[in-house]
């Protein structure tokens, strides 16, 4: 007994193209592997059974195109757009670095000024006053117009003539000036006036043609300080002149730092009387010495000769 099967248009298989020509040998596509199809061998061997491309519908992998994955049937995935990096700007930051050098700046200056301060508190007073430049110490250079007047004590009553002018040290009367930061708007005894130089004091004179605003400045650094006196002085060839026991320096302007050198130095450190005072002293004006006048002449304490 035979079985006929119905006739028609011989139905074909359809095949997908991948686009890549099958291995040689029927071997499957890269990509058709874990599709579960079986080779193209196989299915011509499946052929066999009499139902040709059976093999094809056996596995839905078998269409599934070269380089898709595992039969999936997904979309193509798409491919990243590389990213194209940010340049962030590496520009100097100027304001950190001024900052910075500032500081180091400020730092430097301020160990700088502690290393100068230092050195100079170091120092002896003497150094300091030989630093001063246009500074005459005549201690050294010439010790005559420092001690005793010839044929004379250290304290001698009337008027006395100086070497120099103004006087520096020598005789010189009984009685001192007043120096506790008095300012006189006269001229004063130099008799006076170097007895005060002898305990310590720095004496500041001027000429009498100085502007006035200029014996202010000159003020301003004297008045109220302990062992400084001021005073104007006839026939003064210089501005300005200061003056200690054995040391004088000779201005043209009172904002010259040099004044200030002067004062720092000197003020009390040349002294020949350590113990002394500058309290209790004449207070008057005018350049003929007072011997034993009362109510100027003070208590005097025992004083040691000039020089020693």
């Amino acid at each position: 007994m035979s079985i006929s099967t119905s006739g028609g248009e011989q139905r074909r298989p359809s095949v997908v193209s991948t686009g890549k020509k099958a291995p040689a040998g029927g071997k499957p596509a890269e990509g058709e592997k874990g599709a579960g199809a079986k080779p193209a061998g196989t299915a011509a061997k499946s052929g066999s059974t009499g139902r040709s491309g059976s093999g094809a519908k056996s596995g839905s992998g078998a269409r599934v195109p070269a380089g898709r994955s595992g039969g999936g049937g997904g979309k193509k995935p798409q491919q990243r757009r590389p990213v194209t990096p940010v340049r962030v700007s590496q520009g100097r930051s100027w304001g950190s670095i001024g900052l910075f050098v500032a500081v180091g700046v400020v730092a430097a200056a301020i160990i700088g000024y502690g290393a100068y301060a230092v050195i100079q508190n170091g120092k002896k007073w003497e150094d300091k006053a030989a630093a001063i430049d246009g500074i005459v110490n005549f201690r050294e250079s010439d010790p005559s117009a420092v001690n005793p007047l010839p044929g004379k004590e250290s304290h001698v009553a009337g008027p006395l003539t100086y070497k120099i002018n103004p006087p520096v040290g020598s005789s010189h009367n009984i009685a001192w000036q007043n120096c506790m930061g008095d300012v006189y708007d006269a001229p004063i005894a130099n008799e006076h006036a170097v007895h005060s130089l002898e305990h310590g004091a720095v004496w500041v004179t001027y000429r009498s043609d100085l502007p006035a605003d200029q014996v202010e400045q000159l003020a301003g650094k004297v008045r109220g300080n302990e062992f400084m006196m001021m005073s104007p002085v006839q026939n003064l060839d210089k501005p300005i002149s200061l003056q200690a026991w054995g040391y004088q320096l000779k201005l043209d302007s009172p904002t010259d730092g040099r004044i200030d050198d002067f004062i720092e130095a000197l003020r009390q450190n040349a002294t020949m009387e350590p113990q002394a005072t500058c309290s209790g002293g004449i207070t008057a004006t005018g350049t003929t010495p007072r011997d034993n006048v009362p109510g100027d002449q003070q208590q005097q304490q025992p004083v040691p000769p000039a020089g020693g």
